[in-house]
């Protein structure tokens, strides 16, 4: 089983990426993926710094994938996107359909990305055969449920990897509207990168003070972070790359707690006001079984 490092979700200074990388270069992590995701507008890192920051984490022996952003709106970020998979060595992942058809029109092989709507057997053999070399769960799925797709691919789960989303505030949804702009009372056209000040989001809490979500940007996220620590040696046969989201360089001291207990010998604590793992136990994603 390997470990990777998902992209970064939230909007860092430009400082606080490199040093965050330069910390992931050392860290314990087989693969990492580099890339917004999110906004367009989010440009501390531009398509070239990108690229380059991903060479150089290649350059560690770790694997380097450039991730794509999930909600192409725009000529101008279509053409980011055609920069980023014409980059001409590094793995991309696909965050949308619109980037699986630029990887297969040149030949290239990608991670297909939680953002992509692909729930069963018929949706998978598709994609692998556009390129599809490892394919991120939806978040919201269950071991259950990946349990019985195993079952009804066959021969064709040999092609590619599973990988899980297993640690971090979950990205549920995304919309052409800015919820961070919008708490804030800015229009998303001059939101003046409001993002920036919530390097973990900002929480919307219920009157009753649960966290039910957290905004970022024009995604909306999990308001508990999910943390599937003490699942892992339930994957084992199932799942074959793990995925932890930076939310901070504690994030790198989580993948040394994921790796430590990969057999069950080291269980992670967890809290009910801050952590669940309803989803991968299919039941409601805010719940927690501990």
């Amino acid at each position: 089983m390997q470990f990777s490092l998902g992209p970064l979700l939230f909007y860092w200074p430009k400082a606080d990426i490199q040093a965050f990388y330069d910390a992931a270069t050392q860290s314990q992590a087989d693969i990492i993926y580099l890339g917004e995701t999110v906004c367009s507008k989010r440009r501390e890192l531009k398509v070239d710094d990108w690229i380059s920051l991903a060479r150089q984490v290649a350059a560690s022996g770790k694997q380097a994938v450039l991730s794509t952003l999930a909600l192409i709106s725009a000529p101008s970020e279509l053409k980011e996107v055609k920069r980023l998979v014409d980059n001409g060595d590094l793995m991309v992942e696909a965050n949308d359909l619109g980037t699986v058809q630029l990887a297969w029109e040149v030949g290239i092989p990608f991670v297909c990305g939680p953002a992509i709507n692909a729930y069963n057997a018929d949706v998978l053999r598709m994609l692998l055969k556009q390129g599809m070399t490892r394919w991120v769960m939806p978040v919201e799925l269950s071991r259950d449920w990946l349990m019985q797709l195993n079952q009804d691919l066959g021969s064709a789960r040999q092609q590619f990897d599973v990988e899980v989303f297993a640690y971090g505030h979950l990205p549920l949804a995304y919309s052409a509207r800015c919820f961070t702009a919008r708490s804030l009372d800015k229009p998303k056209d001059n939101c003046e990168l409001a993002c920036i000040h919530y390097p973990t989001g900002r929480l919307a809490s219920s009157r009753e003070g649960q966290k039910v979500f957290n905004l970022n940007g024009i995604q909306t996220q999990s308001g508990y972070c999910y943390n599937l620590g003490n699942e892992i040696t339930g994957m084992e046969g199932l799942v074959d790359v793990v995925r932890l989201s930076p939310e901070g360089l504690d994030t790198l001291e989580m993948l040394d707690r994921f790796k430590a207990n990969q057999q069950g010998q080291a269980p992670l604590s967890l809290q009910r006001e801050r952590d669940c793992n309803g989803y991968w136990r299919q039941i409601p994603g805010m719940s927690l079984v501990e």
